[in-house]
């Protein structure tokens, strides 16, 4: 039963990348004789034109994250399997898919500015510095998130802190290769990968487990250790550390989608969990709006947005390209979700496995999927939660670098040095979040990227409405359909909005509940402005067909 599911979720993004992704080419007029911004503002760190493999790769795992594992498999616990897989599947296609694909080419098409950006240009300037707040904010979110959930993998399976450390070294003597020896792709592939897949066995030969306790916690030691990271990460050349680190851990991503994918088909595996459990969960809230929040980033997520206009649209090489790495990323990313929501199907709502924390459920289900190619429990366990590591990994120093971006735009910042300091006030907040105790709406203490997930969830897939928006707006005025854009806009602004206020009323007048009330705010002040400026085109157009009526 599982395997056929499963099967239905492949025919259909299959045939939606065929299909509908050719609508979206022919809506938005793909043409490679227009040059791409990598081209025409080449710079060596930023702009710098990038093989499609790459690029696909680099993109693929910035957006990946843990986003499409934890919410399914958080959301799946909840609500049953069913609901979950349905707004994965139909959301990543008709929705997910549109949001990246759409905001890649508008920031090609813009000369690689930023989602923001486009805004300054296509609504007001009061519009620009609003977005701008608020993409700061929910990056600042998914820093603390990621951050948080890294630095307890770390904590909890030093043999994963090794081979991310590995990985890392690799990640930048593979940069060097390609750009300062200038060694061929494939051959520089063909070291690497397998050094890299080696890099697992050696980290649970050797793993970290005795490093100092800040604040009493390893934990604690590991989130200070990946904010330095990140801090580098950011003002690195892109060639240096992000691309290869990306490339590289793409083939970790496809190594996982490869075995949980035959493993599912081939793995006899028995549908345990039930297909739907109740309308309302006492540890989530109603299946409406909080599905839709708690599974950020597998069906849609504002997160890309940032990505796709902030770094891909700057490394792509030609405009048919935004197809492939637009929304074919985003149908892979709703696989991962599919293939992540799988690992809660074959549990017994019995089992003690489903009360444990999302990371040991990917784990123990990614262990089963590849005991099919005979390879020990242990190893299985260890791949599973080292590939979610690194997507993690990817996503921190991305959105780094992003929030880094967005606050030299906010104030203006010029000069090469001043990415050092835009670098530093970003991290500042995530660094707090991370290092205090944080406690849940009812006091009881808890990790902070659990405190964090509903508000981040809400937020980020509040983003998404806002880009989508953004996307309505460039095409109504470049004179193309919108209704496949304000459709989904519509749903996502409604179930994000109604989710936030939830939040909001649960946190009340603490940081996290004051935070939701700005964001919230800030999100109104948008959706008014975009629906200023239609009434404002509507109103020209009526002057226009009296003035032609009076000649």
């Amino acid at each position: 039963m599982i395997a056929i599911i499963f099967a239905c979720a492949c025919v259909l993004f299959v045939a939606a990348y065929l299909k509908y992704g050719r609508f979206l080419v022919r809506i938005f007029e793909l043409n490679d004789k227009n040059h791409a911004p990598s081209h025409t503002m080449y710079d060596g760190v930023d702009y710098v034109p990038t093989p499609a493999p790459i690029l696909f790769g680099h993109h693929f795992a910035s957006i990946a994250g843990a986003g499409p594992v934890i919410g399914p498999i958080i959301a799946g616990l909840a609500f049953g399997w069913l609901p979950v897989w349905l707004w994965i599947v139909f959301g990543s296609i008709f929705i997910g898919g549109v949001h990246d694909f759409a905001s890649l080419v508008i920031s090609v098409r813009n000369r690689a500015r930023s989602i923001a950006e486009i805004v300054k240009i296509y609504m007001s300037a009061r519009a620009y510095r609003l977005i701008l707040a608020f993409i700061w904010l929910t990056l600042v979110y998914v820093l603390t998130v990621f951050t948080d959930l890294t630095a307890a993998t770390f904590k909890v399976d030093g043999g994963v802190a090794t081979s991310s450390g590995l990985f890392i070294l690799l990640a930048v003597a593979f940069g060097l290769s390609l750009h300062r020896l200038k060694t061929p792709l494939l051959l520089t592939t063909a070291v690497f990968v397998p050094l890299l897949f080696f890099s697992v066995w050696l980290g649970q030969k050797m793993p970290i487990n005795a490093i100092p306790a800040l604040f009493g916690d390893t934990a604690k030691t590991w989130s200070a250790l990946l904010i330095a990271y990140c801090f580098i990460a950011s003002v690195a050349p892109v060639w240096a550390l992000l691309q290869p680190r990306d490339y590289l851990s793409s083939f970790l991503l496809y190594g996982s989608i490869i075995g949980g994918f035959l493993g599912i088909l081939f793995g006899g595996l028995p549908m345990k969990y039930p297909a739907f459990i109740a309308w309302e969960s006492s540890g989530v809230g109603p299946i409406f709006p909080l599905l839709f929040v708690t599974v950020a980033c597998g069906a849609i997520s504002g997160f890309h947005s940032i990505v796709a206009s902030g770094t891909s649209s700057k490394q792509i090489k030609k405009e048919t390209s935004a197809l492939p790495i637009g929304y074919g990323t985003m149908l892979v990313e709703g696989l991962i979700a599919v293939i992540a929501l799988v690992t809660v199907m074959m549990i017994d709502p019995g089992d003690p496995l489903a009360a444990k924390v999302p990371l040991a459920i990917y784990g123990s289900g990614m262990a089963r999927f590849f005991s099919l190619f005979g390879i020990p429990e242990k190893y299985g366990y260890s791949f599973g939660i080292l590939a979610l590591t690194t997507f993690i990994l990817t996503s921190l120093d991305t959105a780094t670098r992003l929030a880094r971006y967005i606050l030299q735009e906010f104030f203006d910042m010029e000069g090469k040095k001043t990415r050092y300091l835009a670098t530093a006030v970003t991290l500042f907040l995530p660094a707090v979040f991370v290092l205090i105790t944080l406690r849940d709406s009812s006091g009881a203490v808890v990790p902070a990227w659990k405190v964090i997930w509903p508000v981040f969830g809400a937020t980020n897939q509040l983003l998404a409405g806002l880009a989508l928006m953004v996307v309505a707006v460039w095409l109504r005025k470049k004179g193309k359909p919108i209704w496949f854009v304000v459709l989904p806009m519509i749903f996502m602004l409604a179930m994000t909005l109604w989710a936030l206020l939830i939040v909001i009323i649960e946190y009340k007048f603490s940081l996290l509940g004051f935070i939701g009330l700005i964001l919230l705010f800030l999100a109104a002040l948008l959706i008014i402005e975009a629906m200023d400026i239609f009434e404002a085109k509507r109103h020209v157009r009526r002057i226009v067909r009296r003035r032609s009526g009076k000649r």
